[in-house]
């Protein structure tokens, strides 16, 4: 039965059709910009005129029906009508509904089954009862598939373009750049289909504060320092992200392995040349950071953050016990003290011993020739060199994906000449890490007050100089009273300097 003939004999009974609304927002271009609201109003008199009473109104707020995402007010609406809740259903157009092709022969034959009417606003009836009415769905679905197939070929070309042209490719402001230019620009909700108004940003040029802590970060890992250490000095500074959110461990390490830090432009996760706005770290650096996150030996869930500066660090001295201690107030002590990993022995009083090694750390370092202590530079590395010749590398890499792709070389040859330019962009990627690598010691050698420069430091910093300075155990104490008149035999902690001598 078609549906004006339906209509005409219901309205003679006095019995209105029962229908249900379908809208949808979505960035496709037919409907782009219109908002949930307005596709409702459109559809909501079309019912007044057709004299349809309105049961449910289904919303699909921000999904596109060709990404083949879940859409649940849709799949309840295809609920509903199977158990007989309306006999005609209104959209603003076709593909509101559905572009999938095994979308719309569910949704054909759904129809069928319980006499269902399709009506739009846009494309008027699809009757899909008749085989011509499911010969235009199909033919409207198809067309409305390969539009939102061209419309992703150009998105992708244009944005491979962008990338290729070190321009900013959009989505959320990374932290670091942005400064606003005083102009506003108009923006479509995705959500409600609004048009609002922000500031423009201009994403080639860094915001100071933030591209401060962002060289700070860099320099704190290189140091040493810890992606924990650093989401607690973000906390402690009300640094947040770009969305106003706490900055957490997967941020901070995700930042820090940005290849925009240093200026270079990605596309698709590969490499494809120097960006167009400045770059906030040097690019020696952040591939010395890059190293260091991503080496397989790097410890990344340690468990409980360490509170003492020896903990897992001193090792026991007790004869020839090779084991390490850590704090405790076991064995009836009111204090924490220092214990072997194995139990024996007895303890040593954590912050006595934590204050006696500090203040043997800040005598060195005070001396005069104390910078005898640092590690050499570097000699012979020329970062630039090493600059270009990574670049060179990655433009090779480049190239022979292009001339696979145009089959002037086979797979044999494409992956032989792609697996010898990533060894040795590891290898220059190494070298460039070991150019940047800043000593622990620095800051605190040659500082006018030694231990204001170590009390500046976190305890991970500072537990990283310790590591790289010397090595402390802590041997069987005498009993009794030590000469000094107190109970604490500062013999028993005993230094073993891996660099210079005490």
């Amino acid at each position: 039965m078609g549906s004006q003939l339906r209509s005409a004999i219901e309205v003679a009974s006095g019995v209105k059709t029962r229908a249900v609304i379908y809208v949808r927002i979505s960035q496709d271009r037919t409907g782009a910009g219109l908002g949930v609201d307005r596709q409702r109003e459109d559809c909501e008199a079309l019912a007044d005129r057709m004299g349809w009473e309105v049961v449910e109104v289904y919303v699909d707020n921000d999904v596109s029906a060709f990404s083949g995402k879940l859409r649940k007010d849709y799949r309840r609406m295809l609920a509903d009508l199977d158990e007989g809740k309306a006999t005609i259903v209104i959209a603003w157009h076709t593909d509101r509904l559905h572009r999938s092709p095994t979308e719309l022969e569910e949704y054909i034959n759904l129809s069928e089954r319980r006499g269902i009417a399709t009506h739009t606003v846009q494309a008027g009836t699809i009757d899909l009862s008749t085989p011509s009415g499911r010969m235009t769905a199909r033919i409207l679905g198809a067309v409305a598939r390969q539009e939102s197939e061209h419309k992703g070929e150009r998105v992708a070309r244009a944005r491979r373009q962008k990338a290729l042209n070190g321009e900013w490719m959009g989505g959320i402001r990374p932290f670091g750049w942005g400064v606003p230019t005083g102009e506003m620009r108009k923006k479509v909700d995705r959500k409600t289909g609004e048009e609002l108004e922000e500031p423009e940003l201009d994403m080639l040029k860094a915001v100071p504060e933030e591209a401060e802590a962002l060289r700070f970060w860099t320099d704190t890992i290189l140091s040493g320092g810890s992606i924990r250490s650093l989401v607690k000095w973000c906390a402690d500074k009300g640094i947040t992200t770009t969305r106003g959110n706490p900055v957490t461990h997967t941020d901070m390490r995700d930042m820090l392995l940005r290849p925009r830090n240093a200026g270079i432009a990605v596309y698709r996760g590969e490499e494809v040349g120097r960006g167009k706005w400045e770059p906030i770290v040097d690019e020696a650096k952040y591939r010395a950071v890059v190293a260091i996150l991503k080496d397989p030996s790097r410890t990344t869930t340690p468990g409980a953050q360490p509170k003492w500066l020896g903990s897992l660090l001193y090792r026991c001295g007790r004869g020839d016990c090779p084991h390490f201690v850590y704090v405790t107030q076991s064995g009836g002590r009111s204090y924490p003290s220092y214990r072997c990993q194995t139990g024996h022995g007895g303890g040593r009083r954590a912050e006595i011993v934590d204050q006696y090694v500090e203040d043997v750390i800040v005598e060195r370092l005070s001396r005069p020739d104390a910078h005898d202590l640092l590690e050499p530079a570097t000699d012979g590395v020329d970062v630039a060199a090493l600059q270009a010749e990574s670049e060179q590398i990655r433009r090779r890499m480049t190239d022979l994906a292009a001339m696979f792709g145009a089959g002037q070389i086979d797979m044999v040859q494409f992956t032989q000449g792609t697996d010898t330019a990533r060894a040795q962009l590891e290898g220059v990627t190494q070298q460039l890490a070991r150019a940047a690598m800043q000593d622990p010691l620095v800051g605190l050698v040659g500082a006018p007050d030694v231990r204001k420069a170590w009390k500046a430091l976190d305890l991970e910093r500072q537990r990283n100089v310790l590591r790289t300075l010397v090595e402390v155990a802590l041997k069987t104490p005498r009993p009794g009273r030590m000469p000094d008149g107190g109970y604490f035999d500062y013999d028993a902690v005993v230094f073993d300097w891996k660099r210079g001598s005490h």
